[in-house]
């Protein structure tokens, strides 16, 4: 336990400084690019002259020379306070809150069924190496891991939905469906079906092969040779010697995919059209809104260093001899 919170408090201080870096390098990544929220709002509502815009930008605040706009930007953060977005005239803690759990269900159920199928299916595939099984398991996620995401979500609309009709269609529920209880929750779990299948079955190949691999490895070791010639039962030395060994890839592969399928869900959630957070960083940079983008990103970075640490602590319950 005292090393676990160690590991915490150091994992915690480092989060300081990225934070930091990424607020800040997202700032000047806006400023660097041409035009602001102003320039996008009258190219959305037909213009307007040049006292209007001016009028504009001393209302959203966002005149002035980038030192000023920086120390101001930076005050707020550091009180926490991430601002009111200009394109939706709300604050961004709220638009955060309101999209961040559709797209924590999205991409926590995804990565649970790349991870999980991939290594069920790398264990039987490594349980007889060379034979059909195998080949059958891998050719076929190799073939879904080279098809994109969006395509395996349209395939997947206009079978289950369009043809069939077992299936909703878009969006994270149903207008008639009850708000509240356990009717809700059947219905959202409904409606993440599909995309939950199109983002995970992408990424299945990965942790199937890393899975194949580490199982290969472990199967040519000492105490697995070891344990056969004590007698045990290929079960147990499969899952309990062999798979516990092979599964330390997995588990890394699972942090460092985490950032990418935060930024990947944005692909899925335009498909099924689900509000999410990858639409709402979407529509923050088409509307040039640095606040909320800002706001966006910081919530995405803390996200991924908490997965992270999360994924630090695993190891060492898998793997006491690691030192992380």
């Amino acid at each position: 336990m005292h090393r676990s919170l160690i590991l915490v408090r150091r994992r915690l201080l480092q989060a300081i400084p990225v934070l930091a870096v990424v607020a800040i390098g997202v700032f000047f990544l806006i400023e660097l690019a041409p035009g602001d929220a102003v320039d996008a709002y009258m190219a959305s509502t037909g213009g307007g002259d040049a006292a209007f815009a001016l009028r504009l930008r001393q209302e959203w605040g966002i005149e002035g020379a980038w030192p000023a706009r920086l120390g101001s930007y930076l005050l707020n953060l550091l009180t926490l306070n991430l601002g009111q977005s200009l394109a939706f005239s709300q604050p961004v803690s709220h638009l955060i809150a309101d999209r961040i759990l559709n797209t924590l269900m999205l991409t926590v159920s995804g990565l649970g069924v790349a991870a999980g199928l991939g290594t069920i299916f790398g264990v039987a595939a490594a349980a007889r190496p060379g034979s059909i099984r195998d080949l059958l398991l891998t050719g076929v996620a190799l073939v879904l891991n080279a098809t994109p995401g969006f395509f395996v979500g349209l395939l997947a609309l206009l079978l289950f939905s369009v043809k069939l009709a077992w299936l909703p269609l878009n969006g994270i529920s149903s207008l008639d469906a009850p708000q509240e209880g356990l009717g809700h929750v059947f219905d959202v779990a409904r409606h993440l079906i599909l995309p939950v299948l199109a983002l995970g079955l992408t990424y299945m190949a990965i942790y199937q092969r890393l899975m194949r691999a580490g199982m290969l490895r472990a199967a040519a070791s000492d105490y697995v040779r070891t344990a056969r010639a004590k007698g045990l039962a290929p079960r147990r030395i499969l899952w309990r010697h062999m798979a516990r060994n092979a599964i330390l890839p997995v588990v890394t592969m699972i942090g460092v995919q985490s950032s990418s399928l935060l930024g990947g869900s944005v692909v899925i959630e335009t498909v099924f059209a689900i509000p999410g957070f990858g639409r709402l960083a979407y529509e923050a940079v088409t509307q040039r809104d640095l606040t909320l983008l800002v706001g966006v990103v910081l919530c995405g970075t803390i996200l991924v260093i908490l997965v992270n640490l999360a994924i630090d602590l695993l190891y060492g319950y898998l793997d006491p001899r690691i030192e992380v």
